[in-house]
């Protein structure tokens, strides 16, 4: 099974502060990795690095096989970055948004038409494309943000808190368009801290506290390792 991301010994010091101590894991093709953790653990960080907008400070990280510290540039050509805090240009249209977004990915005509019509495909907002994403419901607004984070196919996609303030039908319906485009050949490394998106979403989990992974396996997998019969069980135990 081909690696889409490897990381050895990663390592995050803020002055004093050690933010990561040293955390190993990876990611497989096709396959949605899920970091679940308390506030503080090491999370944000983690995908930050991976994204390369925050430069490690020890250990070595290969995202689509290049070296973050030697080739972030490559990286940034193959992956999609979703931050919890995201936002869009509430006077701008959503239909602007995207085609605005999509020249950032290629100057040809044609690459953005294919980026644009994807992008609908995955928001589903039809004829409130045309509309002023001021006016949009947090539902609404997520769906676009995530529409511009798949539009191009990425090969790696990373989000952080994705359905963070939506209701139960939004949160489904984003979680839906996940899985759906996963299977088009998308990996996802996935922040969360609802637990039964975690279960729902992930091939595989790693519990990270602290700036430590604790454990790594699929979430049926940790369950029966815990006697747990949910993921939140998982963490206590793990973390006792």
């Amino acid at each position: 099974m081909d690696i889409v991301v490897n990381v050895e010994g990663l390592k995050k010091n803020y002055g004093k502060i050690q933010a990561l101590r040293g955390i190993s894991f990876h990611i497989n093709k096709g396959e949605i990795f899920a970091l679940i953790g308390p506030n503080g653990a090491g999370k944000t960080t983690t995908l930050r690095i991976i994204a390369t907008l925050l430069s490690p400070s020890e250990g070595r990280v290969k995202v689509l096989d290049y070296d973050l510290k030697k080739e972030p540039e490559k990286i940034r050509e193959s992956i999609s970055y979703l931050p919890e805090e995201a936002g869009a240009y509430r006077n701008l249209k959503g239909i602007e948004y995207l085609s605005f977004m999509a020249k950032f990915y290629s100057p040809d005509p044609k690459d953005i038409e294919k980026f644009l019509e994807r992008a609908k495909g995955i928001a589903e907002l039809g004829d409130r494309l045309n509309d002023k994403i001021g006016t949009y419901s947090k539902g609404m607004t997520r769906k676009l943000l995530l529409a511009r984070a798949l539009m191009t196919r990425p090969l790696l996609t990373i989000l952080d808190e994705p359905t963070s303030g939506l209701d139960v039908i939004n949160s489904l319906e984003v979680r839906e368009i996940i899985k759906r485009y996963v299977k088009e050949g998308t990996s996802v490394l996935l922040s969360s801290h609802n637990m039964l998106e975690i279960e729902f979403l992930s091939d595989r989990v790693a519990l990270i506290d602290k700036g430590i992974i604790l454990d790594v396996g699929t979430p049926k997998e940790l369950k029966e390792k815990y006697n747990a019969s949910n993921l939140e069980e998982v963490f206590r135990e793990v973390v006792r």
